[in-house]
């Protein structure tokens, strides 16, 4: 029996893969919400890793209040120009000086954000279409010291460290939330948008990485909705514009049809009013050209989705630090613990995982890991009980090791 707070009982609803209606959605990459948080995140592993680099640990800092300011431009036909460019401010807070070391953090956090950009949204020019700022403060004392030795690191062979190895306090009470398995509407969402931005936008440059899709699900119904940026450089004309909008709703509904058998219906780009001329042009690829706004841990949660019929957390995964910051750690690890249960443990419909902390607290040792389940039909909670507390208390016992994957850049936060 675990020492651990653990407490594993029946869920107090459906199975959400059993429910009449269901809605999911994600925001993808180049969405302004998902620019500010890969770029929140993109800096935070840059922090960490300059730190573990230059002092041996991580020290305090946060970049989870990051904001971006739409911009304006002037789409048309085989090209437009950016008109306002989009300004992305980086905020947060970072150590910039430790036993007599000052440490570029703001630099560090440039360096960062021009990356992330080049690869992840090569439309936009940094500097020219996107101007990005930095307002790092100094943290308080005590939240520079708030990690102690706990957070240093060391490696036997001399090497540079990669990651903490005991175990820190929490920063603060808050709680994460995990669950799994995916419904067939939720793997549907994160599927086709990851694919879209994936093997499908090697051939279709035309597709923007600003692609957000919305399913919903009534009985056995799926529909998708999908607003899709298209590029205006490589796209000469209308009739261009509908073959590629075309091409966008064959391509999600072979997605679709590779996870469900349940009849499903493709929308794209459904404001579209061709008699008018009214249609999801752009010349970068994302809706923050036109006055859409983005902030950080406004679009989707740690697991890739925004999920109404689940539980969620309202916290920002993304730019938090990943050594004692709980609103990025349990909620990456609540919903890892829920997807190694469904997988290793026979009977397991559907399940909820609630870790929560308390300040000061080891982090693997939360005040409560509330763990509810659905079985399937014949099997009892006391028949898988026992299993899944053992796997939810081997997960915490290597509550570090999700840092370690995160400023390594294994981990996705949104």
């Amino acid at each position: 029996m675990s020492e651990r707070n653990i407490r594993v009982e029946p869920i107090d609803r459906q199975a959400v893969e059993d429910q009449e209606v269901e809605i999911v959605e994600r925001k993808g990459i180049g969405h302004p919400d998902s620019i500010s948080d890969g770029i929140a995140e993109a800096v935070a592993g840059a922090l960490a890793r300059t730190y573990l680099d230059r002092v041996g640990k991580v020290l305090h800092f946060n970049t989870d209040e990051t904001q971006l300011v739409a911009g304006e431009a002037a789409p048309a036909f085989g090209g437009g120009e950016v008109v306002d460019p989009i300004y992305l401010l980086i905020v947060g807070r970072a150590t910039k000086h430790y036993e007599g070391q000052t440490i570029p953090t703001e630099t560090i956090a440039l360096r960062a954000a021009r990356e992330y950009l080049e690869t992840t949204i090569p439309q936009l020019t940094f500097g020219e279409d996107i101007i990005v700022d930095v307002k790092l403060g100094e943290g308080s004392g005590d939240l520079q010291e708030v990690f102690g030795e706990d957070g240093e690191a060391s490696d036997t062979d001399g090497s540079s460290p990669s990651a903490p190895v005991s175990v820190p306090m929490a920063n603060d009470t808050s709680f994460g939330v995990g669950h799994a398995p995916l419904t067939e509407t939720e793997r549907i969402v994160l599927e086709a948008e990851r694919r879209l931005n994936g093997e499908y936008s090697v051939e279709h440059p035309e597709l923007g990485t600003d692609v957000k899709i919305m399913g919903k699900r009534e009985g056995d119904e799926i529909d998708v909705t999908v607003a899709a940026a298209m590029v205006d450089e490589h796209i000469a004309d209308l009739d261009e514009y509908a073959d590629a909008v075309d091409s966008v709703q064959a391509f999600v509904e072979d997605v679709a049809n590779d996870h469900t058998d349940r009849a499903v219906t493709v929308h794209v780009n459904t404001a579209d009013d061709y008699d008018e001329g009214s249609i999801y042009l752009t010349v970068t690829g994302t809706s923050a050209e036109q006055g859409d706004d983005g902030s950080v841990g406004r679009g989707n949660r740690a697991n890739g989705l925004i999920t109404p019929n689940r539980s969620m957390s309202m916290e920002a995964t993304s730019g938090k630090n990943p050594v004692n910051h709980i609103g990025k750690i349990y909620n990456l690890l609540s919903t890892e613990i829920a997807q190694e249960v469904v997988s290793e443990v026979d009977g397991i419909r559907d399940m909820r995982v609630r870790l929560l902390s308390q300040i000061g607290r080891p982090i693997d040792q939360p005040h409560v890991a509330d763990v509810h389940v659905v079985t399937e039909e014949g099997v009892a909670l006391g028949d898988v009980e026992d299993e899944v507390e053992a796997i939810v208390d081997a997960e915490l016992a290597d509550v570090t090791g999700i840092t370690r994957r995160v400023i390594d850049g294994e981990l996705s936060t949104f």
